[in-house]
């Protein structure tokens, strides 16, 4: 009797698309030399250490960099729609970018985990990019609490 699962037809109750096939790796990753081995694991965490600073200049370097060039365009064009237009539409172009970048890497990171010798088979973009946004976060939370304080409206001098 043919399945009706969705995960088994690809969504279809009729069959499945070609190619839509869910990916079975192999039980045991096969294990090369000790060298090859110890230069994946570095080729890894270089791969890893890229995709890490990726998902953190989402949330500093570029939108600040957006920022800068909008106060620009306000200034050029003395328009100071025309200047978040341009900051907001660069902040999304980058972003988009900057995780398609992000996702090619982290997917020849599992590449290179596989080809290490290790049952690779989830990407590490998605806990990076939190850990990314938990750290950004802290630090911006102490900055405005800590450093700056929030200003007289919580605590008044007179």
């Amino acid at each position: 009797m043919a399945s009706n699962d969705p995960t088994d037809t690809g969504g279809l109750f009729i069959g499945r698309r070609p190619g839509t096939a869910p990916l079975r790796y192999r039980d045991q990753p096969v294990r090369a030399g000790r060298v090859r081995q110890e230069a994946d694991k570095t080729f890894a965490l270089f791969l890893l250490l890229i995709e890490t600073l990726l998902c953190v200049s989402v949330w500093g370097p570029q939108p600040m960099g957006w920022l800068w060039v909008g106060s620009h365009v306000k200034y050029w064009t003395d328009s100071i729609t025309a200047g978040i237009v341009v900051a907001f539409l660069g902040m999304l172009l980058t972003l988009f970018v900057t995780l398609m970048i992000a996702k090619r890497v982290d997917h020849a990171w599992k590449l290179v985990r596989r080809a290490g010798g290790y049952r690779q088979e989830r990407g590490a973009l998605e806990r990076i990019f939190l850990v990314s946004l938990v750290i950004v976060g802290t630090g911006f939370l102490f900055w405005f609490f800590i450093i700056v304080g929030p200003g007289p409206l919580l605590a008044p001098k007179s």
